[in-house]
């Protein structure tokens, strides 16, 4: 190395000499060249035109001495790298055979019996750090070494995780000396102050953080609920730790809004408990996070998504009652903002102010709060939300009064109707249903054919073509019908039946006139009848009562014929309820009815919970009896598809693309001046939509489609049946 280092030095000392009387021969050029620059050099850089070679010299060794001062460091600092590196390699050796621990399942059979017959600590606190290692198995940041354990099979980890998960809060209660079950905060606070707190605090802390850590890598939809399962009874430990609990409140949300099976269940329950156990302490946070998850939920939906929504909308009405001075603070919040939204649309009459009312978010939440009112409406906490609902619901209602919103209105006027039944309250609705009779598109006869049924329960809005069908027609006028045959219903044991009934009355008696199809003009005069015969009911027992209209006597008029539902108006809406049921039947296969059943969620609840308790150990078994590990996904590996299957995949899945563009999102809504008076979108893809409310094909698949039905060859006689269908429905008319 020595060597080497005198020719380098060797080398650099030629060169800079050379360099030096080159830059000589520079100064000398530029002063024959240059000689005014040179001057000027002279002047004012005289360093720079005095340049000697010792100079140079000079500054090449003073530059070797370091660069050799700084080799012989490197080399020491190597040197004593080496000698590190073996000792530290040594002491490593030496530390890492009693440091790593592998866990057999014979260990923690052992750790599980003595903690269950002698209930020792020393073993209890082995068993959590074993416990500890399972649940970080296969973190990036490694492996923890205070814990001296490492978990390297499924059977072990499924061993540790049922046995803690399944034992570990009774052996919590029986260390700080608890009530085997139950509890609330206050007893969790009066504990802290205790010997036996201060003494095993952290190993609860180590249990609920360790089983937070694990549920968020879980990717198994039963482990995760088993988990939270086991969690819920440990809950009220929550109360101690205000970080843990506020992100345990964060995954439960996520579970319950994007879970599937039976997690969101075990979520709300889980979320249900807390609210319960700890009250104040994380009240606020649940509802605003529940209604925030819901909504998120609501922004696309179609016909086979409303179930789950109604699964939603009963999840957050339970949980509002667990306290519902503090669920009023939130619902006025809420439904000012919805009103607020309702006003900007009202005041700016601009389509996107349109979109956000006429869109399946907003009216999800009206129905949300429509079904709390309606569970809690006599309740004197809830009571006052419903005169400020009722007005936004009428306003979005009569928003754009078209017929290709007549499935918005008849989803408001339901709402309506079950505000003022819960609440024993009228409410203007017969209004809403005339002034859809009166429209053209109800008068007329259909120009588009008999079309595809509609189901208006499903849908917020329909398309130029459907308007114009039949089906339409037959949906709307039997809908109308329904609607306020259950609004005079509610009132027809009121002493001022007559006097309310007399509009509607009229008013039907017209549409009967101006229609001519047969079968509304005789569904109309049924109606009819029910509301004259109502009237004479009424009326009778009016001639036999002395007291005034405002007389609080008035509340007992016709109190024994309410109960036992004998007015004819009643009757007659039992009829029209069960042939409303055989219509949804045969459009859907399981009918969605939203705001129904909402009081009786608890109860079901409340009884599947005492069930899950009885198969809890089963469920864990089978639960944990696979070769899942934190960081690892081989559950969800699945199996590689070949090239055809791919193929297929993409194709079906653009299908299904296409037809998910389909469901009824609000999109462009712009006032038009045709004379329909509806929302011209035309860019609006509902109105891509052939007559029978199909979607339309792109221009390639309506050729190849064409091509198809010309090559397909159809007998004379079919094709003389089915050459006018319009006739035909005419006739029928």
């Amino acid at each position: 190395m020595d060597t080497e280092f005198a020719d380098d030095k060797d080398g650099k000392t030629s060169k800079s000499r050379g360099q030096a009387t080159e830059h000589k021969e520079q100064l000398e050029r530029l002063r024959q060249k240059d000689p005014d620059f040179y001057e000027f050099l002279k002047e004012h850089d005289k360093e720079l035109l005095q340049f000697e070679d010792e100079d140079i010299e000079e500054d090449i060794d003073s530059d070797l001495e370091e660069e050799e001062t700084e080799v012989d460091d490197v080399d020491e600092e190597l040197k004593d790298d080496d000698d590190d590196e073996t000792s530290d390699l040594e002491v490593a050796e030496k530390e890492e055979k009693p440091s790593k621990r592998v866990i057999t399942a014979t260990m923690v059979d052992e750790w599980c019996n003595s903690v269950q017959k002698d209930g020792k600590i020393s073993a209890i606190r082995t068993l959590m750090k074993a416990f500890h290692t399972a649940c970080h198995y296969g973190d990036d940041s490694g492996d923890d070494p205070s814990t001296k354990f490492s978990i390297m099979s499924s059977s072990v980890f499924n061993k540790v995780m049922l046995f803690v998960l399944s034992e570990m809060d009774g052996i919590l209660r029986k260390m700080l000396q608890l009530p085997s079950s139950g509890g609330k905060k206050e007893i969790i606070l009066e504990l802290r102050s205790t010997k036996q707190w201060t003494n095993y605090n952290h190993i609860v802390k180590s249990y609920l953080g360790n089983s937070l850590h694990v549920l968020n890598q879980m990717t198994d939809t039963q482990m995760i609920a088993f988990t939270l399962r086991r969690l819920k009874y440990s809950s009220v430990f929550l109360a101690a730790f205000p970080s843990l609990l506020r992100k345990y409140i964060k995954i439960a949300l996520h579970f319950w809004g994007t879970g599937g099976g039976a997690l969101p269940v075990v979520s709300f329950l889980f979320l249900r408990d807390l609210c319960i156990r700890l009250g104040s302490d994380c009240l606020d946070e649940c509802f605003k996070g529940i209604y925030k998850a819901y909504v998120l939920n609501c922004q696309f939906v179609n016909a086979a998504k409303l179930q789950h929504i109604q699964f939603l909308q009963n999840c957050i009405i339970e949980l509002f009652g667990v306290d519902l001075p503090t669920a009023y603070q939130h619902a006025f919040i809420f439904i000012r903002q919805l009103a607020m939204v309702l006003r900007e649309a009202l005041n700016t009459r601009t389509k996107e102010a349109f979109r956000k009312v006429y869109e399946w978010k907003f009216m999800s939440c009206l129905e949300l709060w429509t079904g709390c009112i309606c569970t809690y409406g006599k309740e004197s906490d809830l009571k006052p939300l419903a005169y400020p609902l009722s007005q936004i619901i009428a306003g979005v209602a009569r928003l754009v009064p078209t017929a290709r919103y007549f499935p918005l209105r008849l989803r408001c006027v339901r709402m309506l109707n079950q505000i003022a039944s819960a609440t024993d309250t009228f409410i203007p609705v017969s209004m809403l249903l005339l002034d859809m009779l009166e429209m053209k598109e109800l008068n007329r006869p259909p120009t588009g054919g008999i079309g595809k049924a509609v189901d208006l329960r499903t849908i917020l809005k329909v398309s130029k073509p459907i308007v114009k069908t039949r089906a339409f027609q037959e949906a709307c006028v039997f809908s109308v019908i329904d609607e306020l045959s259950e609004h005079l219903a509610q009132w027809s044991y009121s002493v001022s039946f007559f006097e309310l009934s007399f509009i509607p009355a009229v008013r039907l008696r017209n549409f009967t006139k101006s229609t001519k199809v047969d079968r509304f003009r005789k569904a109309m005069r049924q109606l009819i009848r029910q509301i004259e015969a109502n009237s004479v009911f009424t009326n009778e027992k009016r001639m036999s009562i002395s007291y005034m209209p405002n007389n609080p006597a008035v509340a007992s008029f016709l109190e024994d014929e309410k109960k036992a539902g004998a007015s004819p108006l009643s009757q007659f809406v039992l009829i029209l309820r069960q042939r409303a049921q055989q219509r949804n039947n045969s459009l859907m296969e399981s009918s969605v009815v939203v705001g129904e059943n909402s009081s009786f969620f608890g109860k079901k609840m409340t009884e599947s919970d005492d069930e899950e308790d009885h198969t809890q150990n089963e469920e864990g078994t089978v639960v944990f009896s696979s070769s899942w590990l934190p960081g690892t996904d081989s559950k969800n590996e699945k199996p590689k598809e070949s090239k055809k299957k791919r193929k297929k995949k993409r194709k079906t899945e653009q299908v299904d693309d296409e037809l998910a563009g389909d469901e009824d999102i609000v999109q462009d809504l712009v006032l038009s001046s045709d004379e329909d008076g509806s929302l011209s979108d035309g860019h609006d893809r509902s109105d891509e939509e052939d007559e029978d409310g199909k979607p339309s094909l792109p221009p390639k698949q309506q050729t190849k489609k064409h091509r198809q039905s010309k090559n397909k060859k159809i007998p004379a006689n079919k094709s003389r049946k089915r050459k006018n269908p319009s006739s035909k429905s005419n006739r029928g008319e």
